[in-house]
């Protein structure tokens, strides 16, 4: 067990002014974290913290990872749309999520109960990893903002690391730009984010 996910536990994520204190979510949902915890841990991925939260590994690559929202508990499973599910357990995470598809908890009964199921999907999502199947993304099935594209034509460097970028990554961009209706607000999600495009990283990474 990793301690920096054991401080996870105790303190939450700390992207928001309640880590740390008994207001954040984590402590909502610390039983059926450590419950799903203890699951994964069993499947011998490599457990470590990255976004703030709890992420598994195997070789390197991203597995699964285990969270706490305002509602709920959940496993998330990276390329969880290339899972079977009979049980019809998985649910996308968010309308415009292509390839995370999570499980909710609210209770951690229900994630003893479902124990035998969550664990399939660890060994399958592995496999699929180690197998080198990827994920077909649309590309950019959103348009892309206006002023983006005024931005692009503006500095050619900017738009190049845009596409330079994973799809996934991409996809993030254009939602997030996207979803003011002012075109001030929008103009300065972009110019916010504009380093983190030049540098390669993604809407949420560090």
């Amino acid at each position: 067990m990793n301690p920096k996910v054991d401080k996870y536990l105790l303190d939450g994520c700390m992207r928001c002014k309640y880590g740390g204190t008994p207001k954040c979510k984590v402590n909502n949902w610390i039983n059926e974290l450590e419950e799903l915890r203890k699951i994964v841990i069993k499947s011998g991925l490599v457990e470590e913290l990255k976004w703030g939260m709890p992420c598994y590994t195997s070789n390197n690559k991203n597995i699964l990872m285990i969270s706490a929202f305002k509602e709920y508990a959940c496993i998330s499973f990276f390329k969880g749309v290339l899972l079977k599910d009979k049980e019809k357990l998985l649910v996308a995470h968010g309308e415009n999520s292509q390839s995370v598809r999570i499980i909710k908890y609210t209770h951690s009964n229900q994630i003893i109960q479902q124990a035998p199921f969550i664990k399939a999907f660890i060994k399958e999502a592995i496999e699929i990893e180690n197998s080198g199947i990827k994920v077909a993304f649309k590309k950019n099935p959103e348009p892309i903002p206006e002023e983006l594209m005024v931005e692009f034509s503006k500095v050619p460097q900017f738009k190049k690391a845009f596409y330079d970028l994973t799809p996934g990554r991409q996809r993030g961009y254009i939602i997030y730009f996207s979803q003011p209706k002012s075109v001030q607000s929008k103009l300065n999600r972009i110019e916010k984010c504009r380093e983190n495009i030049l540098s390669g990283k993604g809407l949420n990474d560090r």
